[in-house]
């Protein structure tokens, strides 16, 4: 099941179906963006970013999943049953849903080796800042990973395992993929898209400071193009899982970043409930 080297005889068509929605760009500005995850101290701002709203149309790509590949688009999308009963139980999640999303990640990428150092749960109606560790959508069009701190992350995530050689696994192509699936009811509130990577210029793509507590990461935030292309699987449910390339060592034409958002779908009942979705964060390696 490799979604990851499929070829197509033609681009994506967009003779899809379709939403208008309007998606937060990063306003360009003369100095680093910043991002505190956590409220600073007095006088200094959560972030010293400005965004602008865009109303695009995004593409249903559930006809032409199939199609799709973390290679060339960014993005790959396929049913996985999970065994997973409370994706709210932290042990269930690392003891179940971890094994299970390592060895999915093997068959979609072809890959040697999988570690998954991370996840984040969403849901809008439960988030607690402070006293609880799950966010609410994330509404601005950006990407986990920047070119750098692609390898930092990577080799602070080795060395926090004793993984040994770390530079010498660093030296093969490897890549940081998101797999994200809802764990609820089906999602009408807050979907995702996902814009395709072929679509996004470099100069597009903005790396700003990610300040925690305890370190500082490195994001993009995305300025707008009118040469992007944003798809999205509507309806995802608990059996579906979307796979999002954040980061990939490989300079050499394949896709290495794909920006993604959280929008209001106006096709989306006003009582639909809050969406309920997890975020794995993977570093996959490839054969060398």
């Amino acid at each position: 099941m490799s979604l990851n080297n499929q070829v197509l005889d033609r681009p994506i068509s967009q003779d899809l179906p379709s939403v208008e929605a309007n998606l937060s760009y990063l306003i360009p500005m003369a100095e680093k963006p910043v991002n505190y995850t956590y409220e600073p101290p007095p006088g200094i701002p959560r972030t010293n970013a400005t965004y602008q709203t865009h109303k695009l149309p995004i593409y249903n790509a559930r006809s032409i999943s199939e199609n799709i590949s973390l290679d060339r688009e960014g993005f790959a999308f396929t049913g996985h049953n999970t065994n997973v009963r409370d994706f709210y139980d932290e042990d269930e999640v690392h003891r179940v849903y971890y094994p299970e999303a390592e060895q999915l990640l093997k068959e979609v990428t072809g890959a040697t080796k999988v570690v998954i150092f991370d996840h984040t749960l969403r849901n809008a109606g439960n988030s607690k800042p402070g006293e609880n560790n799950i966010k609410e959508p994330a509404k601005r069009v950006h990407n986990d990973f920047t070119a750098k701190s692609g390898y930092t992350r990577a080799h602070l995530e080795l060395a926090a395992r004793g993984i040994d050689d770390i530079d010498a696994l660093l030296k093969q192509r490897f890549a940081i993929i998101n797999v994200w699936r809802a764990i609820a009811q089906p999602i009408q509130e807050s979907p995702l898209a996902v814009c395709e990577a072929q679509s996004i210029a470099p100069t597009d793509l903005v790396a700003g400071d990610l300040v925690y507590r305890d370190r500082v990461g490195e994001t993009y935030g995305v300025t707008y193009s009118s040469k992007h292309k944003w798809f999205y699987f509507p309806q995802m449910h608990r059996d579906e899982a979307l796979f999002i390339k954040c980061f990939d060592s490989a300079e050499d034409g394949h896709a290495r970043f794909a920006a993604h958002t959280a929008f209001e779908d106006p096709t989306s009942p006003a009582t639909a409930p809050p969406r309920e979705s997890i975020e794995l964060r993977t570093l996959v390696f490839y054969p060398a």
